[in-house]
This record gives structure tokens, sequence and C-alpha cells, in this order.
């Protein structure tokens, strides 16, 4: 070996063996260093410094081992994801669909309507010339589709949905989210609170039950979700938040309503009226029922708890009380009153105080029948002061029929007590 031929000994015997033994002891000291990479490499020794800084990154990736690793990484890695991965992907908004979308159906509604001839055809003069042709020609009928949503609330085969949806309907067909398909009948609806109930056969077969929940314990910015089949997209899902309560249905632009809605802008379109509108536990907590054609993000919902008061009632085919007074009023403010009194062009002169201004009595309703007059300013019902149109109808809404109501009234510069006596809105 070279080695030992550079460390050749000086003469003499003890040196000999001297240069002998120290000249194995470097071969062996070289070849323990060129072997040391491999044994590392297999895990029999420790590195040594050259190996230091790849051993450093080695143990930096099995530390990060132990953290979830970034998405886009994982997607490189396995087409699947860990089943612990996979389980964080869910969200409330699945454990609330899961928990109710069994129980939303969709509604189908099929009608009959008649067109009736032209009104110029009853005209003597073309009646002259089409003689027997037009004597035959019958009025021409037509079959009316429509679409929206319901959700069962009771195992006995009751869903509830719009009244609108269901209006003047000659068939009614229900779809399960799972494609069984019932015949429905409509059991009773209210068109004031745009409520009806729906009666399937179950046909002895267990149904879903939607979980009704507390509206009045909604708050603004809640998680909103909307469930329903929109433009005939079945089984659709949108998240919002509750944007506002109480919202007037007079201020949605519905004045023929009684309600104050759930305002939302979880996507809401035509086809999930009737769907139900949730909170993040899966509970029902509206009906949903408008949108505003002008805006975007703007939607309205039934409160589950004016449905809950009254579909017991529409379930039996009872009919819902609403008593009525038949005035068209708005707010008044003593600012508003001195601007009007103020344009000689005013059409009358109001009291500057703060109440609510009659601007319209109806005829032959009770308001017409107890002498309340155009410019009367209503302060007083029952002895509740009432400053906003929306709190004179709900104290009117939560009284009786046939009850006399109280109403203390400003005309010009006198005070009044006019007694009215409720009635039925549906009878005028």
């Amino acid at each position: 070996m070279r080695l030992f031929k550079f460390f050749s000994p000086a003469p003499g015997t003890g040196d000999r063996w001297f240069a002998l033994i120290l000249g194995m002891t470097i071969a062996l000291s070289a070849l323990s260093i060129n072997a040391a990479p491999a044994a590392a490499a297999d895990g029999k020794n420790p590195p040594n410094w050259r190996e230091q800084p790849q051993t450093a990154v080695q143990k930096v990736q099995l530390s990060s081992a132990l953290t979830p690793p970034h998405p886009q990484v994982l997607a490189l890695r396995s087409p699947e994801l860990p089943a612990q991965v996979a389980a964080d992907t869910s969200s409330f908004v699945t454990a609330a669909v899961d928990r109710v979308g069994p129980a939303v159906v969709r509604i189908d509604t099929e009608r009959t309507v008649s067109r009736n001839l032209d009104p110029l055809m009853e005209d003597p003069f073309f009646r002259r010339f089409m003689g027997e042709d037009l004597r035959s020609m019958t009025p021409r009928q037509e079959r009316l589709r429509g679409q929206g949503s319901g959700f069962i609330i009771d195992k006995s085969g009751i869903v509830l949905t719009n009244a609108h949806v269901v209006d003047k309907a000659d068939r009614v067909t229900v779809t399960l989210n799972d494609g069984r398909t019932f015949p429905g009948e409509v059991q009773g609806t209210d068109e004031v609170t745009d409520l009806a109930v729906v009666k399937i056969d179950t046909k002895k077969v267990d149904l879903p039950v939607a979980t009704l929940g507390d509206s009045d314990a909604v708050k603004v910015g809640d998680w909103a979700i909307a469930v329903g089949n929109p433009l005939g997209f079945d089984n659709t899902v949108t998240l919002g938040i509750i944007s506002t309560l109480k919202r007037s249905s007079a201020a949605v632009g519905i004045p023929d309503k009684r309600l104050d809605f759930i305002q939302t802008d979880a996507a809401i379109n035509p086809g999930n009226s009737g769907g139900p509108l949730l909170n993040s536990r899966g509970e029902v907590i509206g009906i949903n029922t408008a949108i505003r054609a002008d805006a975007m993000g703007i939607g309205f919902a039934i409160p589950i708890d004016k449905a809950k008061a009254i579909y017991a009632q529409l379930a039996k085919g009872e009919q819902v009380s609403h008593p009525f007074l038949g005035i068209q009023m708005i707010a008044l403010t003593p600012e508003i009153a001195k601007e009007n009194n103020a344009d000689p062009n005013a059409v009358l002169i109001v009291p500057e105080v703060k109440g609510v201004l009659v601007m319209r009595v109806m005829p032959n309703t009770p308001a017409e029948k107890a002498g309340i007059r155009k410019g009367d300013v209503i302060v007083q019902i029952e002895g509740d002061g009432v400053t906003q149109p929306e709190q004179l109808q709900n104290l009117v809404e939560n009284s009786k029929i046939g009850q006399i109501l109280k109403l203390k009234v400003r005309r010009g510069s006198q005070v009044q007590e006019v007694a009215v006596t409720t009635a039925q809105l549906r009878d005028f």
C-alpha cells in the first residue's frame, strides 16, 4: 500500500515496528471517514459534520408533519385527503342542511284559466259579419303551471308554504328531496300573512320533519341559510346573514299584507317561495316569501313564530282572524305638519302634533261608520300612545273581531274620543 510506502521506517527494528503501527492506524482512520456517509444513510451511525445541514432539513420536515399541511401541498401529494383533514372541511352549513334538507319539498301546481273572447267580438257590427262562426267560439282554456317550495312540519304530512304558491291551484304535487312524489291537498290559506298548509297522504311511510326554531331569538348579523328550489334548480342552498328584523310589509312595498319580515342577504329567487330560512343550528326561523325586483341581496322571510301561531287553524281549514278599521295612514310629526300647513296649495290643514294621520277612509268600513275623517290624527288607542302606522296596525291586529276600540283623535284644534268596532278584513 502507498501509505506504508510513504511512512517507510528508518533503519532499526524498533523504529520499523513503530512506523508499521502508525501507518496502519492512519489507514484505518481514512477508511472510517469514507464509510461514514453510507452508514449514516442506513441509519446505523450518526452523521459526520459534512452531513449536518442535510440532517437539519430532515428534522424540520419531520416536525412539520405534526401540523396540518397546506391544502395545495396535500393536493400534490395525494388525490385523497386524509380522514382527519376531510372531517375538518365540513361546516355548520353542511350540518344544518343535513338536518333539515330531507324535509324540504318542491311544490308543483296546475290550474285552469279561461281566456274570454276579445271584447271587440261582442260588438254588434262584428257579430253581424261573423254570424254563426262567432257563436260557435267558446272561451279558450289554458293550463297554467307554477312551482315553489315548502317543508314538512309534522309526520302526518303537514307541509307549510306560501299562500301565493298554491293560490287557486286545481292540482298540487309534492316532491320530496329523495324523489318520492305525493299528491297534495290545500287545507287552508291566509292571504294576509301569505301562509298556507298543504296536506299529503303519507301512505303510512315515514316522513322527515323540519325542526322549528324561535324567530324572536334571531339577531341582526346571525347566519341565515335559505333552502329551496329557485328557478327550477332543486335542492339549492344559499348562505347569508340576517340583515334586519321587523321590516314592515308596507315598507317592503306589500301594503296588503300584515307582516314584519326578516330581511336577509341570502340569495332568494323565484321558486324559493315557501322554503325554509334556517339558523346556524339547522332550525327553521323563517319562510322565504319575497324579493325586491329593483335590488340585489335583499330578500324577506315570514318569521316562523307567526306561522306557528296560525298553522293549526289553517290545517283545520279555519279562517284566521284579522281585525281592521279601514283607513290608510302615515306617520305625522310637528315638523311635517308645519311644512304642510305653510304650503298655500295644501289640500288640508293638519294639527301640528305627533301621531298617525288618516289619509283616506275606505267606504263601508268600521272607520267610516265610526265617523273618522280624512285629516284626523290618531294619537291614542285604548290609552296607548301611537306615533307610527305599524304600531297602530299591530294594536288592531292583536284585538278581536267585533271588539270596540276607543281612539283619541285630534281634529283641527279639538280632541275627540271615537269608538270603532273592528271587523274581519276579508269581509271588505
